[in-house]
């Protein structure tokens, strides 16, 4: 009797928890059940993943294994679940359909110790302080009033260069391409943050620390896939970083208290990145989190730094694959030659009002976007799960959409799609801002590339000026056709040989 008496309460409690499990939990069970599979991808071993197989070229390898799993594929990076996109319609997806879920960037060890954590607009997390922060640059730097205030600058640093290369000239020397168009963009860059006037010591060390800064985040990080391995340090990376951030501070402290103590300028063309933000200093550009988003000192460095690296790196590597290009393929050289001459004349220089005049150089520019984008995987980040194109994508796996593989992909761009062929631009309106998504260099969306105006005007009136004034021609006996065209991976993509060549004056202005 007693049994039966503990037995009926017993089954009323295990009654009452069935009818818990089938309300609340069995519902979520049938919904994981029923949801749509993840993207195909290769299988991932134990604790790395899928690192072992992306190789010293990841654009290459990824385009590669597309072709079996598909233009949406799954890997697995470490500890990190990844998604790979190599189509112009599953980028115009994450890009534009579902622009808001992937309108962040996975965070990286060597951003968050260079960007100050996250303060600037390249890595910040999305969200207010980023919309704040992306529109001060849009609209106090790099809107087009702001990059055109810059002209006289760049024409200066521009005429230095084919003054020496002249002199190189006449005595045939070979010129290192690759050394003279980085230093070129980095004083363009640099006199346009700093002032034309920055003491050149400061110049030279800031270079330096730059470069450091942006081998270091181009490089494989352990501790990024493996989280476990951060406390181990175990490539020295985190040391690096550390000691490239504390060298860097204390540089731009010194540089912006010398532009605090310089004598103000009324002349607004004559201001500097610098000027303008520290003008701003102190003001409020919002709100984030009911609080005023003010700009102070650790802002205005970690702005400075997102602009400098992405012009100085982006501008420079595109140059000089442009530049490679031309030399290995002479008939579309000499076409751009008799265009710049029918339209500029053998009198004077390219000027960049000339720009707007030249279609077939524009032509030659989305080519080599296309070929040779400066970074060939543009990294975002899902904010929420989402699925796309049947395929279920979990909060916080990184996507990389390979637009290294997007331009070169014979779908789009027919059976000569490794080819240079600036013609294939010619009357079309494809352009580089984000709009078509089978060219897409300064990627799309929220998170495009505000500095593509200016970068696109740099790398404009360099090649615009280095083709007109000189005819080049390869060292040692070496034919066009010959050149070494393979690339090294990194933050962005560079040549894996420096180019050399001879240049022949064709101006004398």
């Amino acid at each position: 009797m007693s049994l039966a008496k503990t037995a009926i309460p017993i089954a009323i409690l295990f009654t009452f928890l069935y009818l818990l499990y089938e309300l609340f939990f069995l519902p979520k069970q049938k919904k994981l059940y029923h949801k749509p599979p993840s993207p195909p991808g290769p299988r991932p071993v134990p604790l790395i993943g899928n690192l072992h197989i992306l190789g010293s070229l990841p654009h290459r390898t990824l385009q590669s294994l597309a072709k079996t799993y598909g233009s949406i594929m799954s890997l697995k990076l470490g500890q990190v679940p990844a998604v790979v996109i190599s189509s112009s319609e599953a980028a115009q997806l994450i890009f534009k359909t579902n622009d808001i879920v992937f309108a962040t960037r996975p965070k990286t060890q060597a951003y968050d110790y260079l960007s100050y954590g996250f303060k600037g607009t390249a890595f910040a997390e999305y969200g207010p302080y980023w919309r704040h922060v992306k529109k001060l640059c849009t609209v106090q730097l790099l809107s087009a009033p702001k990059v055109d205030m810059f002209a006289p600058l760049r024409w200066k640093e521009l005429c230095l260069v084919v003054k020496w290369l002249q002199n190189a000239s006449v005595t045939r020397q070979i010129v290192d391409l690759s050394e003279v168009l980085h230093n070129l963009t980095e004083d363009i860059v640099f006199k346009m943050t700093f002032g034309p006037n920055t003491n050149k010591d400061n110049a030279f060390n800031y270079k330096d620390l730059v470069q450091e800064g942006m081998l270091l985040a181009g490089a494989f990080n352990l501790a990024d896939y493996l989280p476990w391995l951060r406390p181990f340090d175990l490539q020295g990376l985190k040391r690096r970083l550390k000691k490239c951030r504390e060298a860097t501070d204390e540089l731009l402290e010194k540089i912006i208290k010398e532009r605090e103590e310089a004598p103000k300028t009324t002349e607004v063309n004559c201001q500097s990145f610098i000027d303008i933000l520290l003008s701003l200093m102190h003001q409020p550009i919002g709100l984030h989190d009911e609080q005023e988003v003010v700009v102070d000192r650790t802002m205005v460095k970690a702005v400075i730094i997102d602009m400098f690296a992405a012009a100085l790196e982006a501008s420079a590597v595109v140059i000089e694959w442009a530049l490679a290009e031309l030399i290995k393929n002479p008939r579309v050289m000499k076409k751009l030659q008799d265009e710049i001459e029918s339209i500029v004349g053998m009198k004077r220089m390219v000027e960049e009002i000339d720009l707007l005049k030249l279609g077939y150089l524009d032509a030659i520019v989305k080519e080599t976007l296309r070929l040779h984008p400066a970074g060939s995987l543009i990294p975002r980040e899902a904010r929420e799960d989402i699925i796309i194109d049947g395929y279920y994508i979990e909060k916080k796996t990184m996507v990389l959409v390979n637009t290294w593989g997007l331009g070169r992909d014979p779908k789009l761009w027919s059976d000569n799609a490794e080819s240079f062929y600036p013609e294939r631009f010619v009357d079309n309106d494809v352009d580089v801002r984000g709009h078509h998504f089978q060219l897409i260099p300064f990627g799309s969306g929220r998170r495009r590339c505000p500095g593509m105006r200016m970068g696109v005007t740099i790398i404009k009136l360099v090649v615009a000026q280095l083709v007109h004034c000189f005819d080049w021609e390869l060292p040692y006996g070496i034919k066009p056709e010959e050149l070494d065209m393979t690339e090294k991976f990194g933050l962005t993509i560079p040549r894996a040989k420096h180019l050399l060549a001879i240049p022949t004056c064709r101006l004398y202005a």
